[in-house]
């Protein structure tokens, strides 16, 4: 049974208006529905400037701190050192988390994004990797130049979870210059090193933030404005898709009884649902950064309005939830407050898809998984 917390929740959001607002007295010079193909390159470019680009200088800026925390951690193992490491790392999840949601460009290219995060991981191949690497204490993997060519699972933020939280963690403060730690750095070497590409690539300015700033028939990736736009909010509900799908369900669908906590992503380090708030601020820093309701006509612009507020009330539950999964399993009140994310996170991917996308000149319905 659903309980209190839930149905005025989510209530409270559906009385939010699924369609577009009423016309204005005067009419807009672009109709609902029809793209104002003159304001893509604008919003395009301020997207790039003002939440790509600073959002992977973010992660490249935790992970060059995770990596002095490490060898901080190395020299001198105490607890406090081993608190700072930690600190470090739930920083990394924040930073990634928010910019993770852009799956497009060079974090594709040499499988940049799953050596950053290899999840989901359903055989557990990643931990299985891991564990024989510590059990056998290979040292290729004690340093960044060796262990970058090494499987992606053992170079991530998931490894790095498990070398301070997982199982044998403890030696971490014990041994100076042990090889769990030694192992830890590397990686942390390993995401300063992908950070940085990943920012110097989006820095160029004659690269992917270029074809991003000017669709156009000499444009190799957006021939048009159209294609551009459809990219952008494409980001916009993969990301919703993702919050939903990898995160939410692949752990929890509905029923506590059938729940598998340890499916769920950094349930080790307690950061699930900081990193899914990350995860939805990046969506709603997105819309707000590139300014898409300028792509709407003027009538139509309570559907970024709209939506923000169920992004923002879905990014205020999952922000209060028992880090501990297991134990939030066990609370009703924490279940509750896991139904409205399974149950809100559905609507803002409708709202994304339908209403966004309709509004701004797709179809609605529209489906991007399909690559329409």
């Amino acid at each position: 049974m659903r309980t209190p917390f839930t149905r005025i929740a989510f209530a409270t959001l559906l009385a939010l208006p699924l369609g577009f607002g009423p016309a204005l007295a005067q009419e807009s010079p672009i109709p609902p529905g029809v793209l104002d193909t003159a304001k893509v390159p604008g919003v395009m470019a301020k997207a790039v400037d003002g939440f790509i680009r600073p959002g992977y200088h973010r992660f490249h800026d935790s992970a060059t701190a995770m990596a002095s925390a490490m060898g901080a951690l190395c020299a001198a193992p105490s607890q406090l050192s081993l608190d700072g490491a930690r600190t470090a790392f739930g920083s990394v999840v924040d930073a990634w988390s928010r910019i993770e949601i852009v799956r497009v460009g060079p974090v594709l290219e040499g499988n940049r994004f799953e050596r950053i995060l290899f999840f989901p991981d359903r055989k557990g191949t990643g931990l299985k990797q891991v564990q024989a690497a510590l059990a056998k204490s290979d040292e290729s993997a004690t340093s960044m130049e060796t262990l970058k060519d090494k499987s992606v699972a053992m170079q991530g933020i998931g490894a790095l979870e498990f070398v301070l939280y997982g199982t044998g963690a403890e030696a971490l403060t014990a041994e100076k210059e042990g090889y769990r730690c030694r192992y830890g750095a590397a990686i942390a070497a390993n995401l300063q090193r992908l950070g940085g590409e990943l920012a110097t690539e989006w820095d160029k300015p004659d690269g992917i933030q270029a074809a991003w700033k000017t669709p156009g028939p000499n444009n190799p990736i957006y021939r048009d404005e159209a294609e551009a736009a459809k990219e952008l909010l494409g980001v916009l509900v993969h990301a919703a898709e993702t919050v939903r799908d990898q995160r939410i369900e692949s752990f929890y669908k509905g029923d506590a009884a059938k729940a598998l906590p340890h499916q769920a992503i950094y349930w080790r380090s307690g950061n699930t649902f900081r990193s899914i708030t990350a995860n939805i601020e990046g969506i709603r820093d997105l819309m707000d950064q590139s300014g898409m309701a300028d792509l709407l006509a003027e009538d139509n612009r309570s559907v970024v309005s709209s939506t923000d507020f169920v992004a923002h009330s879905l990014a205020r539950v999952s922000g209060d939830i028992e880090p501990d999964v297991a134990k939030a399993l066990e609370t009703p009140e924490q279940v509750a407050k896991l139904d409205f994310l399974l149950l809100n996170s559905r609507d803002l991917i409708l709202r994304l898809n339908n209403d966004l996308g309709g509004g701004i000149g797709l179809a609605a319905g529209f489906s991007f998984s399909d690559g329409d």
